[in-house]
Parts: structure tokens; sequence; C-alpha cells
């Protein structure tokens, strides 16, 4: 570690938990983020800052003025790009010091597990449930641990899947996919800094991860409703009856 990443990244080495290996261990990792906006914003900046040597940013979408809201990796001279592209540009311009790959189009399972495979940590701050399912199936073929996070109106939640052979899955917690959900931000709404919180902890759970300490979010759900400031843990297990652990286990 040079002079210039020991003044970066100073604050964060001081920290015991960290110190130069940690922090060592982050520099050589690798975290695939799938979704760029209001949580993968969040995410995608703080695991930038915090030195992480490479990024993989996936998104198929395009940057529209309704994301300005509260998708900051983004800005009003970006409206049209690619979001993966547009936060590249943004996290360029943060850290030069690391590597940021684009995955600007849809991956289907196969394309996604390939990119998995390759990384040490997968984020999941997509919007929809079949997305969501598809990655905690990828994330158990290519035994990758999963940060995964949501938030809608003022309510968000956050957990941290398939970290062991006991961790639950996504589907142990939610059940079988039965299909898409209306529920989404363009029909009700979310508050803009709700996203921040949510994908904050999403990054430090991720920073935890791949650094080796503290206690993770592994088999419980932390949910967050900023209404109220109030916060509730909810611990679950590995369903034995999970037909996605059974199988991809």
């Amino acid at each position: 570690m040079n002079d210039d990443q020991l003044l970066r990244y100073g604050r964060q080495i001081l920290l015991p938990e960290i110190d130069l290996d940690g922090q060592q261990k982050l520099s050589d990792a690798c975290v695939l983020i799938i979704g760029l906006g209001g949580l993968g914003s969040a995410v995608a900046y703080y695991l930038a800052a915090a030195g992480v040597g490479r990024l993989m940013l996936n998104d198929f979408d395009t940057v529209d003025w309704s994301n300005l809201q509260r998708q900051i990796v983004h800005n009003e001279s970006r409206i049209g790009l690619n979001k993966a592209e547009s936060a590249k540009q943004t996290l360029q311009t943060l850290n030069s010091g690391i590597e940021i790959e684009v995955l600007p189009q849809k991956l289907e399972k196969e394309a996604l597990l390939r990119h998995a495979e390759s990384c040490d940590v997968i984020v999941d701050a997509s919007d929809n449930f079949t997305c969501r399912y598809l990655i905690n199936e990828v994330s158990l073929l290519s035994n990758k641990p999963l940060v995964s996070g949501a938030a809608l109106q003022m309510e968000g939640q956050v957990s941290v899947f398939n970290v062991t052979e006991e961790s639950g899955c996504y589907q142990c917690l939610y059940g079988e996919n039965k299909g898409e959900s209306r529920v989404n931000c363009a029909e009700n709404g979310v508050l803009a800094p709700l996203v921040g919180i949510i994908g904050s902890i999403q990054a430090t759970e991720t920073l935890k991860l791949l650094a080796g300490f503290g206690e993770t979010l592994e088999n419980r759900l932390l949910t967050v409703n900023v209404k109220t400031m109030q916060t509730h843990q909810i611990n679950f297990q590995r369903d034995p009856l999970c037909d996605c652990c059974r199988s991809l286990r």
C-alpha cells in the first residue's frame, strides 16, 4: 500500500477491526452490484470510497428525471445514459485508484453466474422479485454471499444470505417466487434518504464480509421504519424444505 493510499484510507485503517490487513483485503476484493438505482447508488459510493479494489456494476436501465430525487450517483447531465455507465463516471471522479467494470445489459442466468464466480460478494440492489430470486439462485450456485436490500415508501430492510452451508437463502425467508408484485416505487413512492440508509447498511455488511470483522446480518432481517425511526430484527434460519437450497447447495 503506497503513501497516497495510506493517507486516503487512514481513518479507516485506524480502526482495529480493519487495520492494514483489512484495508488490503478490501483493495484485493471484487463486488458485483446489481442495480444502480437508489440502493445501488449508496452501495457503490461507499464501497468505492472505502477502497474496494474492483466493482462490477450491472444495470440495463437508463437515467430518467424521476430517478434524480434519490439515485445520487446520477445527475442531470446523464439523462438517457445507461445507469451503470453513469455510475462509473461518478465513481471514477471519487476514486481513480479502483477498477470499475460496466455490465450495461440485462444478464440472464448463465451470464450472471459467470460474473458472480469472479467476485467475492454479490449485492442485490434490484427492484423486482423476479430479479431477486434469480440473484439468490446465482449466489447459491457460485457459493458467494449475498447482501440484499429493499426500500419502499418509508420502510426498508436488509439481510445477508448464503454465507455458509447453514445460512438461510432468500427463498428460505420469503418462500417460493409468486411472480411480480405491483408494489413498487413508481406507484407507491419512496422517501429519498431511506434508500441511502438501506444502501449504506448494505455497504457496511459488504465491508464486514470482505474484511472479516463484526457480526453480519446472516439469518437476521433488519427492518427500518424512518417515519417512526424504529428498527426491528427478525431471526430466521435455513428451511430444510426449501427447494432452492436443496437443489443448489
